[in-house]
């Protein structure tokens, strides 16, 4: 039973891959963005603009709080403002300001002092807010896509694949081909030529998935949408979302404190920077590659169960980093690759499950609500990553690192154990979290028959 004015989610049959797949492919645009702020930004700021770590670490850490807020508001009005014809417009509308702030984050300081490092701080915020604005419709629109939770675990598959192959093209992308497009091999115009060619493919991309992707799981409201207030209570009272977006959250502390500490620890502890892009390049490689496999396992085992082991292997790998000291490009690489090979498991887990929380708050509470799981969810792990930033920055910065100089061995063993431990502890208590999900293999195809009125 629901309450008088939520929607059961159509049940019909199933929707044809192509569609799936299309709507996936939306996910390659977004990360070509993300996966530049996350790979690339820190570094930039530090290396090309020559930012003190403690001042890079706190713009990207406020920028990353704002952006959960941001998030939230989206989520908000997508829930209140739920479009007649589908999130699609809304996707080809805001291709083109996402594309133009984008350019405008990794644009050089127009002037030195303070004024320069208010614009880029500016430019930062406004790329965070266009993100969200366009991110979170397109989530929601996933849980409108279908309703089966097979097609959506194949879209969290698919979306990964796509994401994955951005990332590739992002980590060695990044400044070859924007130093070829700038004409310049100076590291800030390199990094504003690869954000100039990103946001055209990114908003080529969205345009067409904007204008083609059809939402099948639509149902016409027949009572005004939830209030905000109400969207939090049953967003609250949802056991299955708190506890797996409080799992996502520790784990993405761990998985940003060591993907933002590798083009560092290639540039200081081995002296090889071009390896490190290499690495990241790899790692998205590999994430294409596991992700099929994390699928298979999924069937068998059940996605909660997935979270359990892909996290076993991750703390299994830290404690080994912990135990040896890497020196070797290639030993260092092959680490990485083994790490993400791991962590790609976590992701596909987190959005295979999330789209099933909407149905269990909708038994658990009687109200549906899908703008808010998204916006909340994207703003539970910006805040998430803005911790781990600030973990990165204050652990760097107490252990005397200082940008574009060799650093001392005490540095570099300080470094070190933040890079290992702070990632460990917080895989750790992900577990503990997750352990306090009740969503088992085969629970979220019985909430569904429920309400539907198929099941007792």
């Amino acid at each position: 039973m629901t309450a008088e004015g939520t929607s059961v989610p159509a049940v019909g049959g199933k929707v044809p891959k192509a569609r799936l797949l299309l709507f996936a492919f939306g996910d390659f645009a977004f990360n070509l963005y993300w996966q530049s702020i996350m790979l690339y930004l820190l570094f930039y700021y530090t290396e090309a603009l020559a930012l003190p770590m403690t001042t890079a670490a706190a713009i990207y850490t406020a920028a990353s709080v704002w952006d959960g807020i941001a998030n939230f508001v989206a989520g908000a009005i997508t829930d209140r403002r739920r479009p007649k014809r589908g999130y699609g417009p809304v996707l080809v509308i805001g291709s083109v300001p996402l594309g133009l702030a984008c350019i405008l984050t990794y644009s050089p300081p127009l002037a030195p002092g303070f004024l320069g490092l208010a614009g880029v701080t500016a430019a930062h915020f406004l790329f965070r807010t266009a993100y969200a604005a366009l991110n979170v419709p397109y989530l929601a629109m996933g849980a409108r896509i279908s309703s089966d939770s097979h097609d959506r675990a194949f879209v969290a598959g698919a979306r990964m694949l796509f994401g994955t192959l951005a990332w590739v093209a992002v980590a060695r992308g990044t400044v070859p081909l924007g130093a070829w497009l700038a004409g310049d091999a100076v590291p800030a115009q390199a990094y504003l030529g690869a954000a100039l060619a990103f946001a055209v493919v990114a908003t080529v991309i969205l345009v067409l998935v904007g204008t083609f992707c059809r939402e099948e799981a639509i149902t016409p409201a027949v009572a005004p949408p939830p209030s905000t207030r109400a969207a939090l209570a049953s967003l609250a009272a949802n056991r299955a979302f708190v506890t797996l977006n409080l799992a996502m959250m520790t784990a993405i502390v761990a998985i940003t404190v060591l993907n933002k500490s590798v083009l560092y620890y290639f540039k200081y502890f081995i002296g090889d920077a071009a390896a490190g892009q290499s690495a990241l390049a790899w790692m998205g490689l590999v994430s294409s590659m596991a992700v099929p496999l994390w699928m298979l396992l999924q069937h068998r085992t059940g996605t909660r169960t997935l979270w359990f082991l892909a996290a076993a292997l991750c703390m299994a790998g830290l404690a080994l980093f912990a135990s040896m000291h890497i020196g070797r490009a290639a030993a260092m690489q092959a680490w990485l690759v083994a790490m993400q090979a791991a962590i790609v498991g976590l992701h596909f887990a987190f959005w295979a499950m999330l789209p099933n929380t909407i149905e269990y708050g909708e038994r658990a509470t009687g109200l549906r609500v899908e703008g808010a799981v998204f916006g909340v969810a994207a703003l539970l792990q910006r805040v998430a990553i803005g911790i781990a930033t600030a973990i990165l920055g204050m652990g760097f910065d107490s252990a005397g690192y200082v940008a574009n100089v060799a650093q001392s061995p005490a540095t570099l063993t300080a470094m070190r154990w933040t890079i290992a431990f702070a990632p460990l502890a917080f895989l750790a208590l992900s577990c503990v979290l997750m352990l306090l999900n009740p969503l088992g293999k085969g629970t979220h195809a019985r909430i569904v028959r429920d309400l539907s009125g198929g099941g007792g």
